[in-house]
Protein backbone atom coordinates (compact mmCIF):
# COMPACT_ATOMS: atom_id res chain seq x y z
CA UNK A 1 0.00 0.00 0.00
CA UNK A 2 1.67 3.63 -0.96
CA UNK A 3 1.54 6.60 1.34
CA UNK A 4 -0.78 8.28 -0.75
CA UNK A 5 -3.24 5.45 0.41
CA UNK A 6 -2.88 5.16 3.88
CA UNK A 7 -2.95 8.83 4.36
CA UNK A 8 -7.00 8.58 3.06
CA UNK A 9 -7.63 6.06 5.55
CA UNK A 10 -8.15 8.66 8.02
CA UNK A 11 -11.75 7.22 9.31
CA UNK A 12 -12.95 6.91 13.24
CA UNK A 13 -14.77 3.59 13.99
CA UNK A 14 -18.19 4.01 14.69
CA UNK A 15 -19.61 2.70 18.47
CA UNK A 16 -23.44 2.69 18.96
CA UNK A 17 -24.86 0.89 22.45
CA UNK A 18 -28.20 -0.60 22.66
CA UNK A 19 -30.15 -2.51 24.71
CA UNK A 20 -29.50 -6.55 24.43
CA UNK A 21 -32.16 -6.60 22.39
CA UNK A 22 -33.16 -7.71 18.68
CA UNK A 23 -35.85 -4.97 18.74
CA UNK A 24 -33.62 -1.90 19.74
CA UNK A 25 -31.05 -2.95 16.72
CA UNK A 26 -33.67 -3.01 14.45
CA UNK A 27 -34.64 0.52 15.55
CA UNK A 28 -31.30 1.62 15.57
CA UNK A 29 -30.83 0.38 11.93
CA UNK A 30 -34.03 2.05 10.69
CA UNK A 31 -33.24 5.47 12.54
CA UNK A 32 -29.93 5.72 11.06
CA UNK A 33 -31.71 4.85 7.69
CA UNK A 34 -34.40 7.32 7.59
CA UNK A 35 -32.15 9.91 8.77
CA UNK A 36 -29.37 8.47 5.69
CA UNK A 37 -26.30 8.43 8.17
CA UNK A 38 -23.95 7.14 6.41
CA UNK A 39 -22.97 5.26 9.89
CA UNK A 40 -25.62 2.55 8.51
CA UNK A 41 -23.30 1.33 6.15
CA UNK A 42 -20.25 0.89 8.35
CA UNK A 43 -22.87 -0.84 11.13
CA UNK A 44 -25.44 -2.97 9.13
CA UNK A 45 -23.31 -3.55 5.70
CA UNK A 46 -19.93 -4.02 6.68
CA UNK A 47 -18.61 -6.31 9.02
CA UNK A 48 -18.76 -5.77 12.53
CA UNK A 49 -17.06 -6.53 15.86
CA UNK A 50 -19.82 -6.53 19.03
CA UNK A 51 -19.39 -6.73 23.00
CA UNK A 52 -22.40 -7.98 24.89
CA UNK A 53 -22.10 -7.19 28.79
CA UNK A 54 -24.08 -7.35 31.80
CA UNK A 55 -23.56 -6.13 35.67
CA UNK A 56 -23.99 -8.87 38.15
CA UNK A 57 -26.08 -8.07 41.24
CA UNK A 58 -23.69 -8.72 43.64
CA UNK A 59 -20.45 -7.86 43.00
CA UNK A 60 -21.31 -5.02 40.24
CA UNK A 61 -18.61 -6.61 37.99
CA UNK A 62 -19.47 -7.56 34.14
CA UNK A 63 -20.04 -10.97 32.09
CA UNK A 64 -18.68 -10.27 28.51
CA UNK A 65 -19.07 -12.08 25.46
CA UNK A 66 -17.09 -10.59 22.19
CA UNK A 67 -17.82 -11.50 18.75
CA UNK A 68 -17.23 -10.64 15.16
CA UNK A 69 -20.17 -11.03 12.34
CA UNK A 70 -20.64 -10.03 8.56
CA UNK A 71 -24.01 -9.24 9.73
CA UNK A 72 -25.34 -8.24 13.14
CA UNK A 73 -28.77 -8.69 13.05
CA UNK A 74 -29.02 -12.43 12.08
CA UNK A 75 -26.47 -12.96 14.80
CA UNK A 76 -27.80 -11.06 17.68
CA UNK A 77 -31.19 -13.53 16.57
CA UNK A 78 -28.99 -16.17 16.87
CA UNK A 79 -27.36 -15.30 19.76
CA UNK A 80 -30.86 -14.89 21.21
CA UNK A 81 -32.76 -18.26 20.06
CA UNK A 82 -30.23 -20.58 19.37
CA UNK A 83 -27.25 -20.19 21.69
CA UNK A 84 -29.71 -20.26 24.91
CA UNK A 85 -31.21 -23.59 24.17
CA UNK A 86 -27.43 -24.56 24.81
CA UNK A 87 -27.71 -26.60 28.41
CA UNK A 88 -24.14 -26.91 28.95
CA UNK A 89 -23.27 -23.19 28.70
CA UNK A 90 -25.77 -20.94 30.59
CA UNK A 91 -23.81 -18.12 29.82
CA UNK A 92 -26.21 -16.93 26.93
CA UNK A 93 -29.55 -17.48 29.18
CA UNK A 94 -28.07 -15.29 31.85
CA UNK A 95 -26.96 -12.33 29.31
CA UNK A 96 -30.58 -12.25 27.23
CA UNK A 97 -32.43 -12.36 30.81
CA UNK A 98 -29.91 -9.69 32.38
CA UNK A 99 -31.86 -6.33 32.37
CA UNK A 100 -28.70 -4.71 32.36
CA UNK A 101 -27.74 -6.44 29.26
CA UNK A 102 -26.10 -3.99 26.51
CA UNK A 103 -24.72 -4.33 23.00
CA UNK A 104 -22.04 -2.43 21.78
CA UNK A 105 -21.60 -3.15 17.86
CA UNK A 106 -18.41 -1.30 16.73
CA UNK A 107 -17.86 -0.46 12.36
CA UNK A 108 -15.31 1.24 10.66
CA UNK A 109 -15.28 2.12 7.08
CA UNK A 110 -11.36 0.32 6.95
CA UNK A 111 -13.38 -3.00 7.84
CA UNK A 112 -12.60 -6.49 6.34
CA UNK A 113 -13.33 -9.66 7.80
CA UNK A 114 -9.52 -10.28 8.22
CA UNK A 115 -9.37 -6.85 10.36
CA UNK A 116 -12.35 -7.51 12.37
CA UNK A 117 -11.48 -11.26 13.69
CA UNK A 118 -7.82 -9.90 14.68
CA UNK A 119 -9.72 -6.45 16.60
CA UNK A 120 -12.42 -9.57 18.26
CA UNK A 121 -9.29 -11.43 19.33
CA UNK A 122 -7.70 -8.10 21.01
CA UNK A 123 -10.66 -6.94 22.69
CA UNK A 124 -10.60 -10.65 24.32
CA UNK A 125 -6.25 -10.02 25.30
CA UNK A 126 -7.97 -6.84 26.67
CA UNK A 127 -10.92 -7.77 28.36
CA UNK A 128 -9.61 -10.79 29.97
CA UNK A 129 -7.00 -8.65 31.75
CA UNK A 130 -9.79 -6.16 33.59
CA UNK A 131 -10.63 -5.94 37.03
CA UNK A 132 -14.13 -5.72 36.54
CA UNK A 133 -14.46 -8.17 34.47
CA UNK A 134 -15.66 -11.81 36.05
CA UNK A 135 -16.13 -13.37 32.81
CA UNK A 136 -15.10 -12.99 29.24
CA UNK A 137 -16.54 -15.50 26.84
CA UNK A 138 -15.93 -16.55 23.13
CA UNK A 139 -15.53 -19.50 21.09
CA UNK A 140 -11.26 -19.98 20.70
CA UNK A 141 -8.71 -17.40 19.66
CA UNK A 142 -9.21 -16.09 16.08
CA UNK A 143 -5.15 -14.38 15.43
CA UNK A 144 -4.59 -13.59 11.71
CA UNK A 145 -1.66 -13.49 9.52
CA UNK A 146 -0.72 -10.83 7.50
CA UNK A 147 -3.39 -8.80 5.11
CA UNK A 148 -4.15 -5.98 3.03
CA UNK A 149 -4.88 -3.93 6.34
CA UNK A 150 -3.36 -5.46 8.83
CA UNK A 151 -0.59 -2.75 9.68
CA UNK A 152 -3.51 -0.60 10.55
CA UNK A 153 -4.53 -3.07 13.63
CA UNK A 154 -2.95 -1.12 16.44
CA UNK A 155 -3.84 2.11 15.54
CA UNK A 156 -7.45 1.38 14.41
CA UNK A 157 -7.88 -1.00 18.16
CA UNK A 158 -6.36 2.55 19.95
CA UNK A 159 -9.23 4.66 18.35
CA UNK A 160 -11.73 1.89 19.05
CA UNK A 161 -10.51 1.42 23.05
CA UNK A 162 -10.66 5.36 23.66
CA UNK A 163 -14.21 5.40 22.41
CA UNK A 164 -15.47 2.35 24.29
CA UNK A 165 -13.58 3.88 27.36
CA UNK A 166 -15.66 7.16 26.92
CA UNK A 167 -18.38 5.12 27.34
CA UNK A 168 -17.65 3.26 30.06
CA UNK A 169 -14.45 4.04 31.87
CA UNK A 170 -15.03 1.28 34.57
CA UNK A 171 -15.68 -1.52 31.81
CA UNK A 172 -12.91 0.07 29.22
CA UNK A 173 -10.07 1.26 31.42
CA UNK A 174 -7.40 3.49 30.19
CA UNK A 175 -5.06 1.64 27.82
CA UNK A 176 -2.01 1.63 28.81
CA UNK A 177 -3.59 0.95 33.02
CA UNK A 178 -4.83 -2.72 30.79
CA UNK A 179 -1.51 -3.35 29.28
CA UNK A 180 0.37 -2.40 32.94
CA UNK A 181 -1.34 -5.53 33.93
CA UNK A 182 0.21 -9.07 34.51
CA UNK A 183 -3.25 -11.10 33.67
CA UNK A 184 -2.69 -9.03 29.91
CA UNK A 185 1.26 -9.90 30.08
CA UNK A 186 0.27 -13.36 30.17
CA UNK A 187 -3.12 -13.80 28.38
CA UNK A 188 -3.43 -16.18 26.23
CA UNK A 189 -4.58 -13.72 23.23
CA UNK A 190 -1.54 -12.28 22.44
CA UNK A 191 -1.04 -12.53 18.79
CA UNK A 192 1.96 -14.64 18.46
CA UNK A 193 5.00 -13.79 16.38
CA UNK A 194 6.16 -16.24 13.56
CA UNK A 195 8.90 -17.95 15.87
CA UNK A 196 6.23 -18.48 18.91
CA UNK A 197 3.68 -19.66 16.04
CA UNK A 198 5.62 -22.17 14.36
CA UNK A 199 7.08 -23.89 17.71
CA UNK A 200 3.51 -24.14 18.80
CA UNK A 201 2.29 -25.75 15.72
CA UNK A 202 5.32 -28.19 16.32
CA UNK A 203 4.25 -28.75 19.65
CA UNK A 204 0.88 -29.59 18.33
CA UNK A 205 2.00 -32.03 15.83
CA UNK A 206 3.72 -34.08 18.79
CA UNK A 207 0.75 -33.96 20.78
CA UNK A 208 -1.10 -35.58 17.73
CA UNK A 209 1.94 -37.94 17.01
CA UNK A 210 2.12 -39.11 21.00
CA UNK A 211 -1.96 -39.38 21.33
CA UNK A 212 -2.36 -41.40 17.91
CA UNK A 213 -0.21 -43.82 19.24
CA UNK A 214 -1.08 -43.68 22.15
CA UNK A 215 2.08 -43.43 24.02
CA UNK A 216 2.81 -42.64 27.90
CA UNK A 217 4.98 -40.60 30.16
CA UNK A 218 6.30 -38.31 27.39
CA UNK A 219 8.06 -35.23 28.14
CA UNK A 220 8.28 -31.55 25.46
CA UNK A 221 11.07 -29.20 26.53
CA UNK A 222 10.89 -25.81 25.49
CA UNK A 223 13.87 -23.53 26.32
CA UNK A 224 13.83 -19.45 25.95
CA UNK A 225 16.27 -17.09 27.50
CA UNK A 226 14.09 -14.35 29.64
CA UNK A 227 12.22 -12.26 27.81
CA UNK A 228 11.60 -14.32 24.59
CA UNK A 229 7.41 -14.79 24.93
CA UNK A 230 7.75 -18.72 26.71
CA UNK A 231 4.75 -17.51 29.25
CA UNK A 232 2.69 -16.20 26.42
CA UNK A 233 3.13 -19.29 24.36
CA UNK A 234 2.43 -21.67 27.04
CA UNK A 235 -0.64 -19.79 28.03
CA UNK A 236 -1.73 -19.56 24.38
CA UNK A 237 -1.05 -23.47 24.06
CA UNK A 238 -2.69 -24.09 27.29
CA UNK A 239 -6.07 -22.55 26.58
CA UNK A 240 -6.38 -23.92 22.82
CA UNK A 241 -6.09 -27.52 24.49
CA UNK A 242 -8.68 -26.50 27.27
CA UNK A 243 -11.07 -25.50 24.48
CA UNK A 244 -9.88 -28.75 22.17
CA UNK A 245 -10.78 -30.73 24.95
CA UNK A 246 -14.29 -29.01 25.47
CA UNK A 247 -14.83 -29.58 21.85
CA UNK A 248 -17.13 -32.84 20.80
CA UNK A 249 -16.15 -33.02 17.59
CA UNK A 250 -12.34 -33.13 18.17
CA UNK A 251 -10.99 -36.68 17.97
CA UNK A 252 -7.48 -36.33 19.52
CA UNK A 253 -7.97 -33.76 21.75
CA UNK A 254 -11.82 -34.19 23.26
CA UNK A 255 -12.21 -34.84 26.58
CA UNK A 256 -8.46 -34.53 27.41
CA UNK A 257 -7.76 -33.86 31.02
CA UNK A 258 -5.46 -30.92 31.15
CA UNK A 259 -3.44 -28.85 33.60
CA UNK A 260 -1.14 -25.68 34.16
CA UNK A 261 1.22 -25.65 36.64
CA UNK A 262 4.02 -23.09 38.46
CA UNK A 263 5.90 -23.08 41.50
CA UNK A 264 5.42 -19.19 41.69
CA UNK A 265 3.33 -17.49 44.19
CA UNK A 266 2.87 -14.23 41.83
CA UNK A 267 2.77 -16.60 38.45
CA UNK A 268 -0.40 -18.75 39.94
CA UNK A 269 -2.09 -15.85 40.95
CA UNK A 270 -2.24 -14.18 37.51
CA UNK A 271 -3.10 -17.77 35.62
CA UNK A 272 -5.47 -18.42 38.29
CA UNK A 273 -7.51 -15.37 37.66
CA UNK A 274 -6.85 -15.82 33.86
CA UNK A 275 -8.70 -19.00 33.92
CA UNK A 276 -11.35 -18.47 35.96
CA UNK A 277 -12.20 -14.88 33.54
CA UNK A 278 -12.49 -17.41 30.98
CA UNK A 279 -14.51 -20.13 32.64
CA UNK A 280 -11.77 -22.58 32.45
CA UNK A 281 -10.51 -23.07 36.35
CA UNK A 282 -12.83 -22.73 39.29
CA UNK A 283 -12.72 -24.59 42.86
CA UNK A 284 -14.27 -27.24 42.21
CA UNK A 285 -12.48 -27.63 38.84
CA UNK A 286 -9.26 -26.13 39.57
CA UNK A 287 -6.69 -26.71 36.19
CA UNK A 288 -4.60 -24.00 37.64
CA UNK A 289 -2.19 -25.04 41.00
CA UNK A 290 1.11 -25.40 42.49
CA UNK A 291 3.24 -28.69 41.07
CA UNK A 292 3.12 -30.02 45.35
CA UNK A 293 -0.89 -29.22 45.25
CA UNK A 294 -0.81 -31.35 41.76
CA UNK A 295 1.75 -33.95 43.10
CA UNK A 296 -0.60 -34.57 46.26
CA UNK A 297 -3.61 -34.45 44.78
CA UNK A 298 -5.45 -37.88 45.31
CA UNK A 299 -8.65 -36.88 43.11
CA UNK A 300 -6.07 -36.83 39.97
CA UNK A 301 -5.18 -40.04 39.10
CA UNK A 302 -3.93 -39.68 35.91
CA UNK A 303 -3.45 -36.36 33.38
CA UNK A 304 -3.20 -36.18 29.85
CA UNK A 305 -1.24 -33.34 29.18
CA UNK A 306 0.42 -30.86 31.80
CA UNK A 307 2.25 -27.84 31.27
CA UNK A 308 5.00 -26.39 33.44
CA UNK A 309 5.61 -22.34 33.23
CA UNK A 310 9.22 -21.41 34.36
CA UNK A 311 10.27 -25.46 35.12
CA UNK A 312 13.73 -24.00 36.67
CA UNK A 313 11.53 -23.31 39.57
CA UNK A 314 10.70 -26.77 40.60
CA UNK A 315 12.28 -28.60 43.68
CA UNK A 316 14.75 -31.42 42.90
CA UNK A 317 14.63 -32.63 47.12
CA UNK A 318 12.01 -32.25 50.01
CA UNK A 319 10.38 -29.44 50.94
CA UNK A 320 7.57 -28.06 53.18
CA UNK A 321 4.58 -30.10 52.43
CA UNK A 322 6.55 -31.95 49.29
CA UNK A 323 8.39 -34.74 50.67
CA UNK A 324 9.61 -36.56 47.52
CA UNK A 325 13.04 -36.21 45.93
CA UNK A 326 12.09 -34.79 42.26
CA UNK A 327 9.08 -32.88 41.76
CA UNK A 328 9.39 -33.23 37.46
CA UNK A 329 9.89 -37.12 38.07
CA UNK A 330 6.49 -36.86 40.14
CA UNK A 331 4.67 -35.00 37.76
CA UNK A 332 5.83 -36.93 35.06
CA UNK A 333 3.95 -39.91 36.67
CA UNK A 334 0.93 -38.96 37.28
CA UNK A 335 1.12 -37.34 33.22
CA UNK A 336 0.81 -38.94 29.83
CA UNK A 337 2.72 -35.77 28.43
CA UNK A 338 4.74 -33.23 30.17
CA UNK A 339 5.40 -29.84 28.49
CA UNK A 340 7.96 -27.74 30.27
CA UNK A 341 9.22 -24.33 29.85
CA UNK A 342 12.87 -23.95 31.32
CA UNK A 343 15.42 -21.54 31.17
CA UNK A 344 18.23 -22.46 33.77
CA UNK A 345 19.74 -19.01 33.54
CA UNK A 346 16.69 -17.93 36.47
CA UNK A 347 17.71 -20.67 38.67
CA UNK A 348 18.31 -18.54 41.39
CA UNK A 349 18.44 -21.16 44.59
CA UNK A 350 20.47 -24.68 45.40
CA UNK A 351 16.94 -26.41 45.84
CA UNK A 352 16.37 -25.21 41.77
CA UNK A 353 19.42 -26.87 40.80
CA UNK A 354 20.36 -29.17 38.42
CA UNK A 355 23.04 -30.71 37.93
CA UNK A 356 24.65 -30.49 33.77
CA UNK A 357 24.66 -34.54 34.41
CA UNK A 358 20.46 -33.95 35.17
CA UNK A 359 19.91 -31.20 32.66
CA UNK A 360 21.49 -33.44 30.08
CA UNK A 361 19.33 -36.64 31.06
CA UNK A 362 16.13 -34.30 30.21
CA UNK A 363 17.27 -33.34 27.15
CA UNK A 364 17.51 -36.85 26.32
CA UNK A 365 14.78 -38.30 27.41
CA UNK A 366 13.02 -35.54 25.50
CA UNK A 367 15.00 -36.19 21.80
CA UNK A 368 13.37 -34.49 19.28
CA UNK A 369 10.48 -33.01 21.38
CA UNK A 370 12.77 -30.09 22.53
CA UNK A 371 12.37 -26.63 20.86
CA UNK A 372 13.81 -23.42 21.11
CA UNK A 373 12.36 -19.59 21.20
CA UNK A 374 15.39 -17.17 20.41
CA UNK A 375 13.98 -14.13 19.54
CA UNK A 376 14.21 -11.59 22.53
CA UNK A 377 10.27 -10.06 23.01
CA UNK A 378 9.97 -8.14 25.97
CA UNK A 379 13.05 -5.24 25.43
CA UNK A 380 11.47 -2.59 23.69
CA UNK A 381 15.28 -1.85 22.71
CA UNK A 382 18.09 -1.23 19.55
CA UNK A 383 20.26 -4.79 18.82
CA UNK A 384 22.78 -2.83 20.48
CA UNK A 385 21.30 -2.09 23.28
CA UNK A 386 19.95 -5.45 23.87
CA UNK A 387 23.55 -7.01 23.00
CA UNK A 388 24.83 -4.76 25.93
CA UNK A 389 22.83 -5.87 28.54
CA UNK A 390 23.52 -9.84 27.46
CA UNK A 391 27.49 -8.85 27.50
CA UNK A 392 27.23 -7.47 30.91
CA UNK A 393 25.29 -10.24 32.11
CA UNK A 394 26.43 -13.14 30.25
CA UNK A 395 30.62 -12.09 29.67
CA UNK A 396 30.80 -9.97 32.74
CA UNK A 397 32.08 -7.50 30.64
CA UNK A 398 31.02 -3.26 30.59
CA UNK A 399 31.14 -2.06 26.96
CA UNK A 400 30.15 1.23 25.13
CA UNK A 401 27.04 1.75 24.81
CA UNK A 402 25.26 5.14 22.90
CA UNK A 403 22.14 6.33 23.49
CA UNK A 404 19.43 4.49 22.85
CA UNK A 405 16.31 6.44 21.36
CA UNK A 406 14.10 3.57 21.74
CA UNK A 407 15.36 2.36 25.50
CA UNK A 408 15.77 5.08 28.11
CA UNK A 409 18.62 3.88 30.32
CA UNK A 410 20.34 5.58 32.58
CA UNK A 411 23.10 5.02 35.27
CA UNK A 412 22.03 7.06 38.72
CA UNK A 413 24.74 8.43 41.10
CA UNK A 414 22.30 7.90 44.41
CA UNK A 415 19.44 5.52 45.42
CA UNK A 416 17.17 8.67 45.99
CA UNK A 417 18.06 10.38 42.59
CA UNK A 418 16.78 6.72 40.95
CA UNK A 419 13.67 6.78 43.38
CA UNK A 420 12.53 10.04 42.34
CA UNK A 421 12.99 9.37 38.74
CA UNK A 422 10.89 5.67 39.27
CA UNK A 423 8.18 7.43 41.38
CA UNK A 424 7.63 10.15 38.80
CA UNK A 425 7.53 7.21 36.12
CA UNK A 426 4.81 5.21 38.10
CA UNK A 427 2.92 8.54 38.85
CA UNK A 428 2.26 8.65 35.07
CA UNK A 429 -0.04 6.30 33.23
CA UNK A 430 1.06 6.66 30.21
CA UNK A 431 4.09 5.46 31.21
CA UNK A 432 3.06 2.79 33.05
CA UNK A 433 4.26 0.27 35.60
CA UNK A 434 7.22 1.12 37.13
CA UNK A 435 8.73 -0.52 40.77
CA UNK A 436 12.73 -0.45 42.14
CA UNK A 437 13.80 -4.20 42.40
CA UNK A 438 17.50 -5.03 44.08
CA UNK A 439 19.68 -8.13 44.75
CA UNK A 440 19.09 -10.03 48.15
CA UNK A 441 22.12 -8.30 49.45
CA UNK A 442 20.16 -6.96 52.74
CA UNK A 443 18.67 -8.85 55.58
CA UNK A 444 14.63 -10.01 55.19
CA UNK A 445 13.04 -12.80 56.95
CA UNK A 446 9.59 -13.17 55.39
CA UNK A 447 8.20 -14.85 58.24
CA UNK A 448 9.72 -13.23 61.17
CA UNK A 449 10.03 -9.25 62.34
CA UNK A 450 13.12 -7.47 62.60
CA UNK A 451 15.57 -8.15 65.41
CA UNK A 452 15.99 -4.11 65.54
CA UNK A 453 12.86 -3.33 67.55
CA UNK A 454 13.11 -0.07 65.94
CA UNK A 455 12.75 -1.27 62.88
CA UNK A 456 9.29 -2.08 61.38
CA UNK A 457 10.49 -3.62 58.61
CA UNK A 458 13.37 -5.31 56.74
CA UNK A 459 15.25 -2.79 55.06
CA UNK A 460 17.09 -2.31 51.77
CA UNK A 461 19.41 0.19 52.84
CA UNK A 462 22.14 2.57 51.85
CA UNK A 463 23.84 5.48 53.63
CA UNK A 464 20.79 7.76 54.61
CA UNK A 465 18.47 6.12 52.12
CA UNK A 466 15.86 3.34 53.20
CA UNK A 467 13.05 1.76 51.71
CA UNK A 468 11.08 -1.70 53.03
CA UNK A 469 11.35 -4.90 51.09
CA UNK A 470 8.51 -6.43 49.28
CA UNK A 471 5.19 -7.86 50.85
CA UNK A 472 5.67 -5.81 53.96
CA UNK A 473 3.29 -2.53 54.32
CA UNK A 474 0.14 -3.45 55.00
CA UNK A 475 -2.04 -2.44 52.25
CA UNK A 476 0.47 -4.43 50.61
CA UNK A 477 0.30 -7.53 52.71
CA UNK A 478 -3.61 -7.64 52.86
CA UNK A 479 -3.86 -7.48 48.85
CA UNK A 480 -4.18 -11.53 47.84
CA UNK A 481 -5.44 -10.66 44.25
CA UNK A 482 -2.89 -9.08 42.52
CA UNK A 483 0.84 -9.70 41.82
CA UNK A 484 3.39 -7.72 43.91
CA UNK A 485 4.46 -5.43 41.00
CA UNK A 486 0.45 -4.25 40.43
CA UNK A 487 -0.51 -3.36 44.16
CA UNK A 488 -0.36 0.28 44.18
CA UNK A 489 1.62 0.61 47.39
CA UNK A 490 4.32 -1.15 46.08
CA UNK A 491 5.99 1.56 44.67
CA UNK A 492 6.87 2.39 47.85
CA UNK A 493 8.48 -1.13 48.54
CA UNK A 494 11.64 -2.45 46.95
CA UNK A 495 11.08 -5.60 44.38
CA UNK A 496 13.31 -8.87 44.91
CA UNK A 497 14.28 -11.54 42.24
CA UNK A 498 11.59 -14.01 43.74
CA UNK A 499 8.98 -11.54 43.32
CA UNK A 500 9.35 -10.09 39.71
CA UNK A 501 10.88 -13.04 38.41
CA UNK A 502 8.40 -13.77 35.40
CA UNK A 503 6.91 -10.40 35.22
CA UNK A 504 7.58 -7.01 33.49
CA UNK A 505 7.61 -3.86 34.25
CA UNK A 506 7.58 -0.87 31.59
CA UNK A 507 10.58 0.97 33.82
CA UNK A 508 12.94 -1.17 35.90
CA UNK A 509 15.02 1.02 38.94
CA UNK A 510 17.31 -1.70 39.28
CA UNK A 511 19.67 -1.67 42.53
CA UNK A 512 22.71 -4.00 42.23
CA UNK A 513 23.87 -4.37 45.54
CA UNK A 514 27.00 -4.97 47.01
CA UNK A 515 27.57 -8.51 45.76
CA UNK A 516 28.08 -7.53 42.23
CA UNK A 517 31.68 -5.52 42.14
CA UNK A 518 33.77 -4.51 39.20
CA UNK A 519 37.37 -5.14 39.64
CA UNK A 520 40.59 -5.06 37.26
CA UNK A 521 38.02 -4.70 34.25
CA UNK A 522 35.44 -6.88 34.85
CA UNK A 523 32.20 -7.82 36.91
CA UNK A 524 32.63 -10.14 39.66
CA UNK A 525 30.17 -11.44 42.54
CA UNK A 526 30.86 -11.65 46.00
CA UNK A 527 28.83 -14.47 47.76
CA UNK A 528 29.91 -12.59 51.53
CA UNK A 529 28.20 -10.03 50.38
CA UNK A 530 24.52 -11.17 49.67
CA UNK A 531 21.85 -12.44 52.28
CA UNK A 532 20.46 -14.59 49.98
CA UNK A 533 21.63 -18.13 52.05
CA UNK A 534 19.70 -20.26 49.07
CA UNK A 535 22.26 -19.16 46.82
CA UNK A 536 25.38 -19.46 48.48
CA UNK A 537 25.02 -22.49 50.77
CA UNK A 538 26.62 -25.46 49.33
CA UNK A 539 24.91 -27.80 47.28
CA UNK A 540 24.97 -31.56 48.33
CA UNK A 541 24.73 -33.79 44.86
CA UNK A 542 23.97 -37.36 44.39
CA UNK A 543 27.17 -38.15 45.36
CA UNK A 544 27.47 -36.71 48.17
CA UNK A 545 29.64 -33.95 47.36
CA UNK A 546 29.18 -31.01 48.35
CA UNK A 547 29.92 -28.14 46.00
CA UNK A 548 29.52 -24.09 45.79
CA UNK A 549 27.46 -22.72 42.96
CA UNK A 550 26.52 -18.81 44.52
CA UNK A 551 29.20 -17.28 41.55
CA UNK A 552 26.29 -18.71 39.33
CA UNK A 553 23.28 -17.96 41.15
CA UNK A 554 24.20 -14.24 41.76
CA UNK A 555 24.83 -14.13 38.62
CA UNK A 556 21.45 -15.42 37.20
CA UNK A 557 19.92 -12.99 40.20
CA UNK A 558 21.39 -10.14 37.95
CA UNK A 559 19.82 -11.99 34.93
CA UNK A 560 16.86 -11.43 35.89
CA UNK A 561 17.00 -7.71 37.38
CA UNK A 562 18.47 -6.59 33.99
CA UNK A 563 15.90 -8.27 32.23
CA UNK A 564 12.45 -6.87 33.65
CA UNK A 565 12.32 -3.20 31.88
CA UNK A 566 10.81 -3.17 29.25
CA UNK A 567 10.93 0.56 27.90
CA UNK A 568 13.49 1.72 29.97
CA UNK A 569 16.06 1.21 33.51
CA UNK A 570 17.91 3.22 35.65
CA UNK A 571 20.79 1.38 37.41
CA UNK A 572 22.02 2.66 41.13
CA UNK A 573 25.02 -0.24 41.96
CA UNK A 574 26.85 0.19 45.64
CA UNK A 575 29.98 -0.48 44.72
CA UNK A 576 32.02 2.98 43.48
CA UNK A 577 34.02 0.53 40.91
CA UNK A 578 30.82 -0.59 39.12
CA UNK A 579 28.92 2.59 39.21
CA UNK A 580 32.07 4.58 37.91
CA UNK A 581 32.30 1.74 34.87
CA UNK A 582 28.86 1.85 34.21
CA UNK A 583 28.77 5.85 34.48
CA UNK A 584 31.61 6.46 32.27
CA UNK A 585 29.96 3.74 29.69
CA UNK A 586 26.58 4.59 29.13
CA UNK A 587 25.57 7.46 27.20
CA UNK A 588 22.56 9.87 28.60
CA UNK A 589 19.86 11.19 26.42
CA UNK A 590 21.82 14.69 26.28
Amino acid sequence: MNKENKSKLNFEPVIKEVEYDSRKLTVLKQSLHKSKDKNHKYLFEYPTVYIINSTDKKSKNYDVYIGETNNIERRTVEHLTNDTRDETDQRWNRLSKSNSSKMLVIGDPIFNKSLTLDIENKLMLYMSAIEHVNQVFNRRTNEQSAYYTSEFLDNVFSEIWLKLNEINKTLFPIEQVVRDSAMFKASPFHKLDKDQTNLKNSVYLKLIEIFSRDEDNQLIVISGDAGTGKTVLLSSLFYDLSMDAKDPESVIFGNKNNYLLVNHDEQVKVYDEIMTKLGLHSKNHPVVMKPTSFINNKDIEKADVVLIDEAHLLWTQGKQSYQGKDQLADIRKKARVVIMVYDPSQVLTAEQYRSVEEVHNIIQDAGNNMFHLLNQKRIHANKTTVAWIRNLIDNHEIGKLMYDEEYDLQIMDTPEELERLIRKKASDEKKGLSRIIATFDWEYKNAKAPEDKTKPYWYVEIGDWKMPWNLQLPAVKKNKKYAWAEIPESINEVGSTFTIQGADLNYAGVIIGPSVKYRNGRIITDKTASKSKKATNRRTLKNGEKKDFAEKFLNNELNVLLTRGVNGMYIYAVDDELRAALKKNVESKK
